[in-house]
């Protein structure tokens, strides 16, 4: 939805709805509307940028910039505050511990801010897990280029791998950044090259050989009020929900481990997104876990497939003085679908696009929904940071699970771009 199309209640605090505001953090449209439609007085603290946008149609807005602390970081509080701010809600990866930050000083919790920040530090989220007892992959924290190498040639001598040719990989990805950004997989000494001084310190993981898939939980007073499981087809490229019955019946085995990462990180309100590996043994292994809006437009998959809005379950379950009975009457009872809603975002293979061409028989598939493809200006590509910088995203909605994984396998590789 384009923002001329935006329109909101621009609903005042009052006693007859809550007395209290909502800050959004972040910016998402989609978060926007759904604080309106739940008819929440809220604000959205976002970046500079954004300013003019609100302005122009009348939202509550608070600059800041979340990349660095100053001095004006307790100002924050101090003009949410008098805002009658009681509630802050993550929307994106940056925005997390500021949410938690602000959460703590709201609710006389100091322990939020601590938690926050174990959400947002890959290492520490790891070892977090480990204490619990949670499965990890081997990890460690690399210094310099050196650490790396000595991380490839250890886990490697203890798979037995002592041919280099046949190294099995590492991965190693910044300790704070969302998703894929800055994300490598490190097959030769040589490879460790192509990183940075800039790029330290950084999280090295052993390769984990099972399938990836992620959970979007939505809890409430500690418990999990519903549980999305998403089956990943390529990562960062394409996915559906709900999950095909094959991964659809470990969810037993599933909702104890998101149970067990909720004890564990202490977490009691909010949506979180942990992706696991299910191993060839059938055991599963914790990968890492967001506490926000995730990537891949899941949220808008949810909603198509469940039919409830996502965006407004997180603000619900954020809120500790949101009642039982309305979490009962919000959710679904029943995880069974209709259909699975699936998209893939796609990328341009060239560095200039001359002109986009969708498929006849793409459109004409009785599972194709829509999209939003569109060209760059003037036809450059910008440089690719993680799986974002995609061109658009196609979507499907359909009954059979395996015609919405073939589609999306048969598409990958499509080159709409030329």
């Amino acid at each position: 939805m384009e923002l001329d199309q935006l329109e909101l209640k621009n609903v005042e605090p009052s006693k007859e709805t809550i007395p209290y505001r909502t800050a959004l953090i972040g910016w998402s449209l989609q978060a926007i509307e759904a604080a309106d439609k739940l008819n929440r007085p809220f604000v959205v603290v976002g970046p500079p940028e954004f300013e003019s946008y609100a302005a122009k149609h009348e939202i509550s807005f608070v600059g800041w910039e979340f990349d660095r602390l100053n001095e004006r970081s307790d100002h924050l509080y101090q003009q949410l505050k008098e805002m009658d701010v009681e509630l802050a809600v993550p929307l994106y990866e940056e925005c997390v511990e500021w949410a938690g930050a602000l959460n703590a000083r709201f609710r006389e919790e100091p322990r939020l801010f601590n938690r926050s920040l174990l959400l947002r530090d890959k290492g520490m989220m790891k070892r977090k897990a480990q204490i619990a007892g949670i499965k990890v992959g081997i990890f460690e924290e690399a210094r310099d280029k050196v650490d790396v190498e000595h991380f490839l040639k250890r886990v490697n001598e203890a798979l037995f791998n002592s041919d280099e040719d046949v190294y099995d990989p590492i991965h190693v990805k910044p300790l704070d950044k969302a998703g894929s950004v800055g994300h490598l997989a490190i097959r030769a000494v040589d490879e460790i090259e192509q990183l940075e001084d800039r790029d330290f310190p950084l999280l090295m993981e052993s390769h984990l050989d099972g399938q990836e898939f992620s959970c979007e939980a939505f809890i409430h007073d500690g418990k999990i009020q519903f549980l999305n499981i998403t089956e990943y087809i390529r990562l960062g490229y394409s996915n559906f929900v709900p999950a095909s019955p094959s991964l659809e019946e470990k969810r037993p085995l599933i909702h104890k481990a998101i149970e067990q990462l909720i004890d564990a990180f202490e977490i009691k309100y909010g949506v979180i997104h942990p992706e696991y590996f299910i191993m060839p043994d059938g055991t599963l292994h914790f990968g890492e876990v967001a506490s926000r809006v995730p990537g891949g437009h899941i949220f808008d998959l949810i909603e198509r497939a469940y039919g409830f809005s996502a965006y407004e379950a997180q603000i619900l379950c954020s809120d500790p003085n949101t009642p039982q009975e309305e979490l009962d009457a919000f959710f679904p009872q029943s995880t069974e679908v209709e259909g699975y809603a699936g998209c893939f975002m796609v990328h341009p293979n060239v560095d200039y696009v001359k002109e986009l061409e969708i498929p006849e028989e793409l459109e004409e598939h009785p599972y194709f929904e829509k999209h939003d493809l569109f060209t760059p200006p003037q036809g450059k590509v910008a440089e690719r940071v993680g799986f974002g910088n995609h061109y658009g995203t196609i979507f499907f909605y359909g009954r059979d699970s395996e015609e919405i994984r073939d589609l999306l396998k048969m598409y990958e590789n499509y080159d709409f771009f030329r």
